[in-house]
């Protein structure tokens, strides 16, 4: 029993589950910050954010709803507002040919919500969940600071940057659960349908909850990206209204849950967070019909790839992922550092282009690659390249 004493001050404890690495390339951005806070200009290919504002139809709906002296914007049932969820299963329909029971399809306070909610109902502290490395590095700090234990499984070209079957036969002991994530975040790397279906399969035979992050479906520069509910009933799929739908700030995302996780989620989610946002929810129902202007954009996106698929291999970045969608390029600096934290340093101090090194995505081998984000206009590619050029690696 705990005893206190008069007059002295006893030391407070901290959570070692707040102890996990920073997300790098939110220093990137402060460090990016700073330079302009002493007028400097930078340009910026680190955040992975669309550029632009979101679509017209959004923001009309948003005025309308502020308008609408009958639209308290309180809160909304936790699972989330009833007609996007509504909108959420048709898309499914219409862009997968998938039957979706509005019942499995919870909103959250963006992807980030959901991956915590998924997290949390479907493993026990102890856990071990494997992931692809490099990848996302929330997964791994999320999952570590719920008590899970993480595996990292390396990939690189050999499997598309992507883990495969064989690659969980032959861990050391079984796993719990496994994310993937296609389009992948940094290196934009696909799963066919035939790769994700293995591996659907695969978990759900062996016990597996699969995870899939779909938060990049919609920006891809080939065969559209394939959904995990295609293949599985078990597995959970993340998705988000930040990326293709370009509503980054307005923290919005949306999860398909497994029958059975559904009651588990609710309970979790009416604690946690008790609803997403009212007006973003309210608002993104429009999004579905913003295609037009959301496809432009990915032209853009597109553009700006093809741009810098021709360019960065003339200045030494030749080794790159191969970058099926999403909006990054994620390259191979081995030649020129195994220190890629310094070099993207010297090269925002000397540049002024902010990049992210490849130690937030990989723990392992992180320190030999940097990310290249193309989200911006066109100009902002050209402008990096040509700062770039005047460099000497």
């Amino acid at each position: 029993m705990k005893t206190f004493r008069s007059g002295t001050r006893m030391p407070l404890k901290a959570s070692k589950r707040g102890q996990v690495p920073p997300f790098i390339v939110m220093d990137v951005m402060r460090a990016a910050a700073e330079r302009v806070a002493k007028g400097l200009d930078v340009v910026h290919l680190e955040v992975g954010q669309p550029g632009g504002r979101p679509p017209q139809a959004v923001l009309a709906a948003a005025r309308a709803a502020l308008e609408d002296e009958s639209q308290t914007l309180g809160y909304t049932l936790a699972l989330g507002h009833q007609g996007l969820r509504e909108r959420i299963s048709r898309f499914y329909q219409d862009s997968h040919g998938v039957e979706l029971d509005v019942n499995r399809v919870v909103v959250t306070t963006g992807s980030s919500g959901a991956f915590l909610l998924a997290f949390l109902s479907a493993f026990e502290a102890g856990d071990r969940v494997a992931l692809a490395e490099p990848g996302y590095p929330a997964y791994r700090n999320i999952l570590t600071a719920l008590g899970c234990e993480v595996v990292a499984i390396p990939v690189d070209g050999r499997s598309h940057f992507h883990p495969t079957p064989a690659h969980l036969e032959a861990l050391d002991r079984p796993v719990d659960g496994l994310i993937v994530a296609s389009p992948s975040n940094p290196t934009g790397s696909m799963l066919s349908p035939p790769a994700l279906k293995g591996l659907a399969e695969w978990c759900h035979r062996n016990g597996v909850r699969l995870v899939s992050d779909e938060i990049y479906h919609g920006i891809v520069y080939g065969e559209p990206a394939a959904t995990a509910l295609r293949f599985s009933d078990s597995a959970i799929v993340v998705n988000s209204f930040s990326k293709y739908y370009a509503l980054t700030g307005w923290r919005l995302g949306w999860m398909v849950l497994p029958v059975e996780l559904i009651r588990a989620v609710e309970c979790l989610a009416q604690n946690l967070t008790i609803a997403p946002p009212t007006l973003s929810q309210i608002s993104a129902i429009a999004a579905f019909d913003a295609t037009g202007e959301l496809d432009a954009r990915v032209a853009g996106y597109a553009a700006n790839r093809s741009f810098l698929l021709e360019q960065l291999p003339k200045l030494g970045f030749g080794k790159l992922a191969p970058a099926d969608g999403a909006f990054y390029l994620y390259a191979d600096v081995g030649a020129m550092t195994n220190d890629s934290p310094q070099f993207c340093k010297r090269i925002l101090a000397e540049s002024g282009v902010a990049l992210t090194p490849g130690t937030d995505f990989d723990t392992k081998r992180g320190h030999l690659s940097i990310r290249f984000s193309l989200a911006g206009p066109l100009t902002d590619m050209q402008e990096a390249v040509a700062r770039l050029a005047r460099l000497r690696f």
